[in-house]
């Protein structure tokens, strides 16, 4: 997995869209072959978050190939796809953590918060940084709910949310060897990002 926290202006971009039972997944990628943004919702909804045209392609190579294996229930297609999206330190340590939260399994917003070592009452915090997130459901925020269990918020809307979960849920159950998300380390923000007011 490859995480960058920043998009050149002068990137050339190209978008194509993935047909799924949720709905449309747009995506946007660089040129080296970075997601950049992807979302449910149209393509220009992507570039207006990006502030950014791109080129529209009917296939995006390794990019399509991962989402579709994805879809088709290879949970770990997208794993390895390198991501590039700007953020805070904060952030990034976010969106780095829920890319090794292992799909199937979820986490609250206070755990996750935890994990990173951030103080009490920084589910908020938390919960930002998912808001930030462009690269939905490469970046897994979909697997961040509210302590009690329910679905808390999802940029896309619930019903997304829910059908990302039950997908990965029935899949997950099925595949060999899967792990638990305890075996890998905890993860540490420097103190200039615990000291950040927002994210």
């Amino acid at each position: 997995m490859v995480l960058s926290s920043t998009v050149l202006s002068s990137t050339v971009l190209s978008s194509s869209c993935v047909e799924t039972p949720a709905g449309q997944l747009s995506l946007v990628v660089e040129d080296g072959g970075a997601v950049v943004a992807a979302g449910f919702c149209p393509v220009a909804h992507l570039e207006a978050r990006l502030r950014a045209s791109s080129r529209p392609l009917a296939d995006l190579g390794a990019v399509t190939r991962a989402v579709t294996g994805y879809l088709a229930g290879d949970l770990g297609a997208v794993d390895e796809l390198q991501v590039s999206q700007r953020g805070t330190p904060r952030q990034q340590l976010v969106w780095a953590t829920l890319r090794a939260l292992p799909a199937g399994e979820t986490v609250s917003y206070g755990g996750l918060a935890a994990r990173l070592g951030l103080p009490p009452g920084a589910s908020r915090a938390v919960g930002t940084a998912c808001g930030a997130n462009l690269v939905a459901p490469v970046v897994p925020c979909h697997r961040v709910v509210r302590g009690d269990g329910s679905l808390g918020g999802y940029y896309y809307g619930l019903p997304v949310k829910r059908w990302l979960l039950d997908h990965e849920r029935a899949t997950a159950g099925t595949l060999p060897g899967a792990s638990g998300w305890a075996e890998t380390p905890r993860i540490g923000l420097p103190p200039s990002a615990q000291g950040e007011n927002g994210s």
